[in-house]
């Protein structure tokens, strides 16, 4: 329909990364379940397109493509507009104004940045996101999300691949297909960041978010390894989960699969090496390791990431500049902060799942109950839209202080949505992180908040 002409938007009950193309082609994203953090907020905002989430009144038929408010039923064509700052669903078409960055913006933004302490970085998966955030002054990326490379439509049959080979060998098979993939990626990443800090985060999400989940798919990864269907379908059950969030993700894929995140580092690597020679600038890489809960998890994962960048360093001949860090996101990570920073030489700080482990909720299915909290006064405001700081807060200090203890020139960061979010931007500098990563277009407020954090600090008279 969008090749076609058509401006459409994209309903679901929720979304999840194979939605990708969709929200890509879609002018904005409505779901019935989610709140500010779910899928479809966090992917929309980082393209810069409105978001209406966790619209619970809202009933969505896939099989007669219809959506339904109380005894009103829209289907396929029909219009409707959304408005994602207000959350509000409006039947019909209404007028809108194009947003615009005048000349006073500008100076402004000036102002926030002779002033601000934080470093204010980006959430960014691929090329679109960088150059959006290097237009709204970005100063590197905190958190690059290597899975959202792996849904293009022509990767998406290689993954799984890998995922559901039944030995090394085939899984090494399928990774040396998505190596050059991976490395053409982060080439020109880090050309468009141009000698900027790059963080790229390892394969976090839960394995059975790449699983094949209807007969024609299996059947066409079945040819593609030259397997038999039906053990492929055993294969993807015995990976299904009951609740992956808690599951085979993060870096335990590193640890039960290291060639997965050798391949990774060898295309991060290759493509700094390779960028380095296209732009002039030495390319500053981080490798994030993340959902460490243990010193030892990270050590294992960290030697692999190093011998890696040692054969490139050979095979090359260039020289690497590169940090190994670790996302905390564990409440554990945080109370062992000191031993983990023993080795890891960044932490950046994953506050979404943190909230979501700290408080034993789901960001996609809190949105039911949230409201009532809030209207009762048991919290003040979700905690994924603004940091918890009694709480999640307090484990964020916590892990700051005993890495800090063990390594004094640890730099710290966060790269949760809560990066964008005034109120916990104020917090990231009282407790002196040394940036915040936010989305896309979500930089410019950041920038003007941490300047805001700073003034706040300065006496009146120097104000």
């Amino acid at each position: 329909r969008q090749a076609d002409g058509r401006r459409v938007i994209l309903v679901r009950i929720e979304t999840s990364p194979e939605d990708i193309h969709g929200m890509h082609a879609a002018e904005g994203i409505l779901t019935t379940r989610g709140g500010m953090t779910s899928h479809a907020a966090v992917v929309a905002r980082g393209m810069g397109k409105p978001c209406v989430s966790g619209c619970g009144s809202i009933r969505v038929d896939y099989g007669s493509g219809t959506m339904s408010v109380g005894d009103r039923i829209f289907k396929v064509g029909d219009v409707i507009t959304i408005d994602g700052s207000l959350g509000e669903v409006l039947a019909g078409q209404m007028p809108m104004i194009e947003p615009e960055l005048s000349g006073e913006f500008g100076t402004l933004m000036g102002w926030a940045d002779e002033v601000r302490k934080l470093r204010i970085r980006v959430n960014g998966d691929t090329p679109a996101d960088a150059r959006t955030a290097v237009k709204f002054g970005a100063e590197g990326i905190g958190l690059c999300r290597t899975e959202h490379m792996f849904f293009e439509e022509t990767r998406i049959r290689t993954v799984r691949e890998m995922i559901l080979a039944e030995d090394e060998q085939a899984r090494r098979a399928a990774l040396s297909k998505l190596l050059p993939m991976q490395r053409a990626d982060f080439v020109e990443l880090f050309e468009i960041m141009k000698g900027l800090p790059v963080t790229i985060r390892l394969l976090d999400p839960p394995l059975h978010e790449f699983l094949p989940h209807t007969q024609a798919e299996i059947e066409e990864v079945a040819r593609a390894m030259n397997t038999d269907p039906r053990r492929l379908a055993d294969r993807a059950r015995s990976l299904a989960e009951f609740n992956p969030m808690l599951g085979f993700r993060g870096c335990r894929l590193a640890i039960v699969y290291p060639e997965i995140a050798e391949m990774q580092a060898r295309a991060i690597f290759e493509a700094a090496v390779e960028a380095g020679k296209r732009t002039g600038k030495v390319v500053a890489v981080e490798v994030m390791v993340p959902l460490i809960a243990t010193k030892a998890e990270f050590d294992l994962i960290k030697a692999r990431i190093d011998v890696t960048a040692q054969s490139v360093m050979r095979e090359t001949g260039a020289k690497l500049s590169y940090q190994v860090g670790t996302m905390i996101e564990l409440p554990r990570a945080c109370l062992v902060a000191g031993e983990i920073a023993e080795s890891a030489e960044f932490f950046s700080f994953g506050t979404n799942d943190l909230t979501q482990t700290t408080f034993g909720i789901s960001r996609d299915d809190a949105a039911s109950f949230l409201g009532t909290y809030i209207a009762k006064g048991i919290l003040e405001i979700d905690p994924f839209v603004s940091i918890d700081r009694g709480g999640v807060g307090e484990l964020v200090k916590i892990g700051v202080a005993r890495g800090r203890k063990t390594r004094p020139n640890l730099k710290v960061g966060i790269c949760g949505e809560h990066g964008g979010d005034p109120v916990s931007v104020a917090f990231c500098h009282e407790i002196g992180l040394n940036y915040v990563s936010c989305s896309p277009y979500r930089v410019p407020i950041a920038r003007l908040a941490a300047a805001q954090a700073a003034l706040h600090k300065t006496p009146a008279s120097q104000a």
